[in-house]
């Protein structure tokens, strides 16, 4: 078994009716004077805004709102509620909505902590992160596992790309999760949720160095759990358990737990963020088009790691492992279309994506400055080639 550290000190308040609870943990976590973030009024039409509210009332806190954020966060977005806030004494941020409002919220916590330093260059590690603020989460999308993960990630709209951030700043200090509140989203939210529930995990599973046995069986139960329950959240939008093991499972995908002991691979959100950053489509869509291009380019780096996937996950019972590997991760691209996402990159956007490709791969490299993924790592032309392959 390989060394790990593992820490993941939010605290979960899992379960119907939990976002009345809201006040109690800001004010336990020290909050007085809370900046909120929602998205397009979603929120404030399923009322869970108001619970909040309330919550924060009950406990004397002081809040105030701010609306708007869109799928794809924004950069800008989140920088122009930093500097309207930078003097009004702030002391804790919530996020109320899924991955792009609780990645807004933690961009902005970091943002009002170091005034004067753009969130931009923090995003792109042009400055070193030593504080920020206290961040807390209501979660209304099983997704992103943003209210558990170190990660937040961003767009710049003016440049057209898409940045992820990884440090410990980003853990939320808690997460009030309901799964009643996810009832009424959208089949397309849905799916994309279900989508990077599983790529979050799907990412940890490739690596080069899996010898942890606990890290996979657990990995593999999980996917498992996933593609069940994912099936029975399109299907039966109100089923409670099928909501409530989508959203413990969007935690467990992205809290670090799935990927102990191995090098995360990463490569097929990498190439997402590209897609995103040039198109602006949900994160979600961008991995189920990109995941299956990267593993037919990669699969045969290490084919017995996809046979295996094939058969403790999809319950592949060929004996060979190429046909096996293969086999998985066609089943993985039909499972995309039933629950009605995208698999090419023409389905999403149409023909205009043809002329893209060496634009994509420019993008996802950092103009030709990096390479992406430690499965197999890929260069430009590798990556122009699965962009080709997407089309």
């Amino acid at each position: 078994m390989n060394s790990f550290t593992f820490w993941s000190p939010t605290k979960v308040v899992f379960g119907a009716d939990t976002a009345s609870l809201t006040g109690q943990e800001v004010k336990a976590f020290g909050g007085t004077n809370v900046l909120i973030f929602h998205g397009q009024g979603s929120a404030e039409r399923s009322g869970v805004l108001d619970i909040v509210k309330k919550s924060l009332d009950d406990e004397g806190i002081k809040h105030t709102c701010v609306g708007g954020v869109q799928i794809n966060p924004l950069v800008e977005f989140a920088q122009k509620a930093a500097d309207e806030f930078a003097d009004k004494d702030i002391d804790f941020v919530l996020g109320v909505g899924g991955g792009s409002v609780i990645d807004t919220a933690k961009a902005v916590a970091h943002g009002l902590a170091n005034p004067g330093v753009p969130i931009w260059d923090i995003i792109t590690l042009k400055f070193e992160l030593k504080k920020s603020l206290p961040i807390g989460t209501v979660l209304t999308i099983a997704a992103a596992g943003s209210e558990t993960s170190m990660s937040a990630v961003m767009t710049n709209q003016a440049l057209g790309i898409k940045r992820g951030l990884g440090t410990q700043f980003n853990r939320p200090k808690f997460a009030i999760m309901d799964p009643v509140l996810t009832y009424t989203l959208p089949p397309r939210h849905t799916a994309c949720g279900v989508t990077d529930i599983l790529m979050h995990t799907l990412d940890r599973y490739f690596a080069p160095d899996t010898v942890n046995a606990v890290t996979d069986e657990l990995a593999e139960a999980l996917m498992r759990v996933i593609v069940k329950y994912g099936k029975t959240a399109m299907d039966k939008p109100l089923d409670y358990k099928a909501r409530a093991e989508l959203m413990w499972a969007g935690s467990l995908s992205h809290n670090g737990l799935m990927g102990l002991g191995q090098t995360m691979d990463f490569a097929v959100h990498q190439l997402g963020h590209a897609l995103s950053g040039k198109y602006d489509i949900p994160h979600g869509e961008s991995l189920s088009i990109a995941w299956a291009s990267w593993a037919r380019y990669v699969y045969s780096h290490d084919v017995a790691r996809f046979a295996k996937y094939a058969r403790c996950v999809w319950g592949i019972t060929n004996s060979d492992d190429e046909a096996a590997a293969l086999e998985g991760i066609k089943a993985t691209e039909d499972y995309f279309r039933l629950i009605q996402m995208p698999v090419t990159l023409t389905e999403s956007v149409g023909d205009k994506c043809k002329g893209d490709v060496d634009e994509l791969a420019d993008f996802c490299t950092y103009h030709r400055v990096r390479t992406i993924g430690s499965f197999m790592v890929l260069d430009f032309d590798a990556i122009r080639e699965i962009f080709k392959m997407m089309v």
